[in-house]
Protein backbone atom coordinates (compact mmCIF):
# COMPACT_ATOMS: atom_id res chain seq x y z
CA UNK A 1 0.00 0.00 0.00
CA UNK A 2 1.60 2.97 -0.84
CA UNK A 3 0.68 6.58 1.09
CA UNK A 4 -0.61 9.76 -1.28
CA UNK A 5 1.12 11.64 -3.30
CA UNK A 6 2.48 14.82 -1.03
CA UNK A 7 1.67 18.60 -3.16
CA UNK A 8 4.57 21.38 -2.88
CA UNK A 9 2.93 23.77 -0.96
CA UNK A 10 3.07 20.82 2.02
CA UNK A 11 6.61 20.24 1.37
CA UNK A 12 9.95 21.88 1.89
CA UNK A 13 11.91 18.74 1.92
CA UNK A 14 11.63 15.52 0.65
CA UNK A 15 14.47 13.33 2.02
CA UNK A 16 15.60 9.88 0.35
CA UNK A 17 12.77 7.26 -0.55
CA UNK A 18 12.62 4.07 2.12
CA UNK A 19 11.70 2.11 -0.23
CA UNK A 20 10.57 1.49 -3.94
CA UNK A 21 6.91 2.59 -3.19
CA UNK A 22 8.06 6.59 -3.32
CA UNK A 23 7.29 7.18 0.28
CA UNK A 24 9.21 10.57 1.81
CA UNK A 25 10.76 9.92 4.57
CA UNK A 26 10.90 13.58 5.88
CA UNK A 27 8.75 16.21 5.18
CA UNK A 28 9.37 20.04 6.52
CA UNK A 29 6.24 22.37 6.85
CA UNK A 30 7.65 25.98 5.16
CA UNK A 31 4.76 27.78 6.53
CA UNK A 32 6.88 28.52 10.16
CA UNK A 33 10.21 28.99 8.28
CA UNK A 34 8.65 32.30 6.34
CA UNK A 35 6.91 32.89 9.58
CA UNK A 36 10.59 33.13 10.95
CA UNK A 37 11.84 35.82 8.50
CA UNK A 38 9.64 38.39 10.30
CA UNK A 39 11.15 37.74 13.93
CA UNK A 40 13.86 40.46 13.60
CA UNK A 41 11.51 42.87 12.84
CA UNK A 42 9.51 42.59 16.05
CA UNK A 43 12.97 43.07 18.20
CA UNK A 44 12.82 46.87 16.70
CA UNK A 45 9.26 47.41 17.51
CA UNK A 46 10.52 48.87 21.29
CA UNK A 47 13.36 50.84 19.80
CA UNK A 48 11.19 52.09 17.04
CA UNK A 49 8.17 52.56 19.69
CA UNK A 50 10.60 55.11 21.79
CA UNK A 51 11.86 56.40 19.03
CA UNK A 52 8.64 58.22 17.80
CA UNK A 53 7.49 59.04 20.90
CA UNK A 54 10.92 60.39 22.48
CA UNK A 55 12.03 61.94 19.10
CA UNK A 56 9.90 62.27 16.21
CA UNK A 57 6.94 63.31 17.82
CA UNK A 58 8.43 66.25 20.37
CA UNK A 59 9.87 67.76 16.34
CA UNK A 60 6.49 67.25 15.27
CA UNK A 61 5.19 69.29 17.70
CA UNK A 62 7.99 71.68 17.60
CA UNK A 63 7.16 72.42 14.40
CA UNK A 64 3.72 72.21 14.49
CA UNK A 65 4.42 74.99 17.83
CA UNK A 66 6.11 76.97 15.56
CA UNK A 67 2.95 77.61 12.66
CA UNK A 68 1.35 79.43 15.32
CA UNK A 69 0.78 82.34 17.57
CA UNK A 70 -1.24 83.22 20.64
CA UNK A 71 -4.02 85.70 19.93
CA UNK A 72 -4.78 87.73 22.66
CA UNK A 73 -8.22 89.26 23.23
CA UNK A 74 -8.96 92.21 24.89
CA UNK A 75 -6.72 92.95 28.39
CA UNK A 76 -6.01 88.80 28.17
CA UNK A 77 -8.27 87.97 30.95
CA UNK A 78 -10.84 85.31 31.80
CA UNK A 79 -11.78 82.36 29.70
CA UNK A 80 -10.87 82.40 25.86
CA UNK A 81 -9.10 85.65 26.11
CA UNK A 82 -6.06 83.74 24.59
CA UNK A 83 -6.75 81.66 21.62
CA UNK A 84 -3.94 79.72 19.94
CA UNK A 85 -4.21 80.83 16.16
CA UNK A 86 -2.16 80.19 12.37
CA UNK A 87 0.63 82.18 12.47
CA UNK A 88 2.60 80.38 8.96
CA UNK A 89 5.90 81.55 8.83
CA UNK A 90 5.22 84.41 10.83
CA UNK A 91 7.52 82.99 13.50
CA UNK A 92 10.49 82.02 11.37
CA UNK A 93 10.25 85.90 9.96
CA UNK A 94 10.62 87.07 13.56
CA UNK A 95 13.72 84.82 14.30
CA UNK A 96 15.40 85.69 11.40
CA UNK A 97 15.39 89.31 11.85
CA UNK A 98 16.19 88.80 16.01
CA UNK A 99 19.53 90.49 16.18
CA UNK A 100 19.85 89.14 19.69
CA UNK A 101 19.85 85.54 17.76
CA UNK A 102 22.15 86.22 15.24
CA UNK A 103 24.73 87.98 18.15
CA UNK A 104 24.12 84.73 20.26
CA UNK A 105 24.99 82.80 16.72
CA UNK A 106 28.30 84.88 16.26
CA UNK A 107 29.45 84.30 20.06
CA UNK A 108 28.94 80.70 19.24
CA UNK A 109 30.99 80.70 16.54
CA UNK A 110 33.70 82.49 17.96
CA UNK A 111 33.81 79.99 20.61
CA UNK A 112 33.76 77.35 18.36
CA UNK A 113 36.90 78.55 16.90
CA UNK A 114 39.00 78.74 20.17
CA UNK A 115 37.22 75.33 21.42
CA UNK A 116 37.43 73.29 18.06
CA UNK A 117 41.16 73.60 16.67
CA UNK A 118 42.60 73.35 20.43
CA UNK A 119 40.51 70.42 21.40
CA UNK A 120 41.18 68.55 18.48
CA UNK A 121 45.20 69.61 19.01
CA UNK A 122 45.29 67.93 21.79
CA UNK A 123 43.73 65.02 21.56
CA UNK A 124 45.45 64.47 18.35
CA UNK A 125 48.83 65.31 19.94
CA UNK A 126 48.04 63.22 23.32
CA UNK A 127 46.63 60.12 20.80
CA UNK A 128 50.53 60.59 18.91
CA UNK A 129 52.85 60.38 22.09
CA UNK A 130 50.33 57.23 23.45
CA UNK A 131 50.71 55.39 20.64
CA UNK A 132 54.55 55.29 20.36
CA UNK A 133 56.56 52.43 21.38
CA UNK A 134 58.51 54.58 24.21
CA UNK A 135 55.33 55.86 25.73
CA UNK A 136 55.44 54.90 29.51
CA UNK A 137 52.56 54.21 31.83
CA UNK A 138 50.07 53.82 28.79
CA UNK A 139 46.62 52.82 30.40
CA UNK A 140 47.02 55.29 33.00
CA UNK A 141 47.72 58.03 31.06
CA UNK A 142 44.44 57.03 28.99
CA UNK A 143 42.60 56.73 31.82
CA UNK A 144 44.19 60.42 33.06
CA UNK A 145 42.86 62.16 29.83
CA UNK A 146 39.71 60.28 29.83
CA UNK A 147 38.94 60.80 32.88
CA UNK A 148 37.68 64.80 32.67
CA UNK A 149 34.90 63.28 30.15
CA UNK A 150 33.37 61.31 33.00
CA UNK A 151 32.71 64.18 34.73
CA UNK A 152 28.84 65.59 33.98
CA UNK A 153 29.10 68.72 32.31
CA UNK A 154 27.00 71.23 35.15
CA UNK A 155 29.33 69.51 37.80
CA UNK A 156 32.51 70.15 35.93
CA UNK A 157 30.90 74.02 34.58
CA UNK A 158 30.67 74.48 38.54
CA UNK A 159 34.03 73.01 39.56
CA UNK A 160 35.79 75.25 37.06
CA UNK A 161 33.30 78.30 37.93
CA UNK A 162 34.28 78.44 41.33
CA UNK A 163 38.16 78.39 40.49
CA UNK A 164 37.47 81.70 38.45
CA UNK A 165 36.15 83.53 41.36
CA UNK A 166 38.76 85.46 42.93
CA UNK A 167 37.91 85.32 46.70
CA UNK A 168 37.58 81.57 46.53
CA UNK A 169 40.16 80.56 43.81
CA UNK A 170 43.46 79.34 44.94
CA UNK A 171 45.11 80.55 41.48
CA UNK A 172 44.28 83.97 42.59
CA UNK A 173 45.87 83.92 45.67
CA UNK A 174 49.36 82.19 44.16
CA UNK A 175 49.07 85.14 41.88
CA UNK A 176 48.39 87.60 44.45
CA UNK A 177 51.53 85.81 46.36
CA UNK A 178 53.63 86.54 43.58
CA UNK A 179 52.49 89.68 42.83
CA UNK A 180 51.41 89.04 38.84
CA UNK A 181 47.96 90.43 37.47
CA UNK A 182 44.64 88.66 38.50
CA UNK A 183 42.53 88.96 34.77
CA UNK A 184 38.74 89.21 35.41
CA UNK A 185 37.63 85.81 33.73
CA UNK A 186 34.16 86.65 33.68
CA UNK A 187 34.26 90.15 32.19
CA UNK A 188 34.48 90.47 27.98
CA UNK A 189 36.35 88.32 25.69
CA UNK A 190 37.66 86.46 28.84
CA UNK A 191 34.59 84.97 28.70
CA UNK A 192 34.98 82.71 25.80
CA UNK A 193 38.19 81.50 27.47
CA UNK A 194 36.42 81.00 30.67
CA UNK A 195 34.01 78.65 28.56
CA UNK A 196 36.28 77.22 26.07
CA UNK A 197 38.87 76.14 28.96
CA UNK A 198 36.19 73.88 30.38
CA UNK A 199 34.94 72.80 27.21
CA UNK A 200 38.67 71.47 26.38
CA UNK A 201 39.23 70.35 29.59
CA UNK A 202 36.31 67.99 29.14
CA UNK A 203 36.01 67.19 25.60
CA UNK A 204 39.78 66.78 25.57
CA UNK A 205 39.54 62.65 25.99
CA UNK A 206 36.79 61.56 24.58
CA UNK A 207 38.50 62.70 21.14
CA UNK A 208 41.35 61.49 21.97
CA UNK A 209 40.00 57.56 22.62
CA UNK A 210 38.81 57.94 18.86
CA UNK A 211 41.99 59.23 17.40
CA UNK A 212 43.44 56.79 19.44
CA UNK A 213 41.47 53.83 18.22
CA UNK A 214 42.63 54.60 14.94
CA UNK A 215 45.86 54.48 15.54
CA UNK A 216 45.88 51.03 16.76
CA UNK A 217 44.14 49.35 14.19
CA UNK A 218 46.98 50.55 11.95
CA UNK A 219 49.20 47.27 10.51
CA UNK A 220 52.13 47.32 12.19
CA UNK A 221 53.70 46.72 8.94
CA UNK A 222 53.85 49.41 7.86
CA UNK A 223 55.79 51.59 10.35
CA UNK A 224 58.09 48.44 10.14
CA UNK A 225 58.48 49.22 6.42
CA UNK A 226 58.84 52.97 7.24
CA UNK A 227 61.49 52.32 9.82
CA UNK A 228 63.80 50.47 7.36
CA UNK A 229 63.25 53.20 4.81
CA UNK A 230 65.20 55.51 7.47
CA UNK A 231 61.80 57.22 8.92
CA UNK A 232 61.86 58.99 12.34
CA UNK A 233 59.28 59.10 14.88
CA UNK A 234 58.27 62.52 13.89
CA UNK A 235 58.24 61.38 10.02
CA UNK A 236 55.89 58.23 10.90
CA UNK A 237 53.58 60.70 12.47
CA UNK A 238 53.03 63.53 10.01
CA UNK A 239 53.30 61.20 6.53
CA UNK A 240 51.82 58.07 7.96
CA UNK A 241 49.73 58.25 11.19
CA UNK A 242 47.82 61.56 10.82
CA UNK A 243 46.78 60.91 6.93
CA UNK A 244 45.29 57.47 7.51
CA UNK A 245 43.37 58.42 10.83
CA UNK A 246 42.30 61.96 8.74
CA UNK A 247 38.45 60.24 8.67
CA UNK A 248 38.47 59.50 12.48
CA UNK A 249 40.00 63.33 12.65
CA UNK A 250 36.90 64.61 10.66
CA UNK A 251 34.74 62.32 12.30
CA UNK A 252 35.55 64.33 16.09
CA UNK A 253 35.25 67.74 14.44
CA UNK A 254 31.94 67.37 12.76
CA UNK A 255 31.02 66.15 16.84
CA UNK A 256 32.94 69.04 17.98
CA UNK A 257 30.81 71.90 15.55
CA UNK A 258 27.16 70.51 16.42
CA UNK A 259 28.49 70.29 20.20
CA UNK A 260 29.57 74.17 20.03
CA UNK A 261 26.46 75.44 17.97
CA UNK A 262 24.66 73.66 21.04
CA UNK A 263 26.68 74.88 23.83
CA UNK A 264 24.54 75.51 26.72
CA UNK A 265 26.13 73.74 29.98
CA UNK A 266 28.55 76.19 30.99
CA UNK A 267 27.14 79.42 30.27
CA UNK A 268 24.27 78.78 31.95
CA UNK A 269 25.78 77.10 34.74
CA UNK A 270 28.64 80.19 35.40
CA UNK A 271 25.65 83.06 34.73
CA UNK A 272 24.82 82.98 38.37
CA UNK A 273 28.50 83.80 39.31
CA UNK A 274 28.21 86.74 36.73
CA UNK A 275 26.81 89.95 35.90
CA UNK A 276 28.35 90.29 32.51
CA UNK A 277 26.99 87.48 30.39
CA UNK A 278 23.36 87.92 28.86
CA UNK A 279 20.67 85.51 28.99
CA UNK A 280 21.09 84.70 25.15
CA UNK A 281 25.01 84.34 24.96
CA UNK A 282 24.72 80.93 22.95
CA UNK A 283 21.77 80.16 20.86
CA UNK A 284 20.42 77.28 22.97
CA UNK A 285 20.30 80.10 25.92
CA UNK A 286 18.23 82.28 23.74
CA UNK A 287 15.91 79.67 22.47
CA UNK A 288 15.61 78.96 26.81
CA UNK A 289 14.96 82.17 27.50
CA UNK A 290 12.24 83.10 24.71
CA UNK A 291 10.51 79.83 26.28
CA UNK A 292 10.33 79.67 29.83
CA UNK A 293 11.36 83.81 30.78
CA UNK A 294 9.50 85.23 27.96
CA UNK A 295 6.51 82.26 28.11
CA UNK A 296 7.02 82.76 24.10
CA UNK A 297 7.25 78.62 23.22
CA UNK A 298 5.89 79.66 19.77
CA UNK A 299 8.57 82.16 19.08
CA UNK A 300 11.25 79.40 20.98
CA UNK A 301 9.99 76.44 18.90
CA UNK A 302 10.51 78.28 15.19
CA UNK A 303 13.94 79.40 17.08
CA UNK A 304 14.64 76.01 17.76
CA UNK A 305 13.54 74.95 14.27
CA UNK A 306 16.15 77.17 12.62
CA UNK A 307 18.66 76.04 14.99
CA UNK A 308 18.56 72.54 13.72
CA UNK A 309 17.99 73.15 10.05
CA UNK A 310 21.17 75.08 10.63
CA UNK A 311 23.09 72.64 12.30
CA UNK A 312 21.76 69.90 9.53
CA UNK A 313 22.82 72.02 6.68
CA UNK A 314 26.42 73.07 7.73
CA UNK A 315 26.92 69.34 9.01
CA UNK A 316 25.95 68.11 5.45
CA UNK A 317 27.97 70.48 3.43
CA UNK A 318 31.12 69.28 5.51
CA UNK A 319 30.66 66.06 5.02
CA UNK A 320 30.28 66.84 1.34
CA UNK A 321 33.64 68.66 1.15
CA UNK A 322 34.75 65.94 3.11
CA UNK A 323 33.55 63.44 0.98
CA UNK A 324 34.96 64.86 -1.94
CA UNK A 325 38.08 65.83 -1.00
CA UNK A 326 38.26 61.82 -0.07
CA UNK A 327 37.55 60.66 -3.45
CA UNK A 328 40.05 62.90 -5.04
CA UNK A 329 42.95 62.01 -3.04
CA UNK A 330 41.76 58.20 -4.02
CA UNK A 331 42.19 59.03 -7.32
Amino acid sequence: MTSAPLKGADLAEVGPLADGTGTAQSVRPSRPRRRGRSAPYWFLVPTLTLFAAFTVVPIGYAIWLSLHKVRVKGIGLGKGAREQVWNGLGNYTDVLKDSEFGHSVLRAFGYGLIVIPTMLGLALLFALMLDTPRARSAPFARLAIFLPYAVPGIIAALMWGFLYLPDVSPFYYLLDKFGLPQPDLFDGGNLYLSFANIAVWGGTGFNMIVIYTALRAIPPDIYEAARLDGASDLGIALKIKIPIVMPSLVLTFFFSVIATLQVFTEPMALKPLTNGLPSSWSPLMAIYDKAFLQSDIYGASATAVVLALATYLLSFTLLRISDRHTREDRA
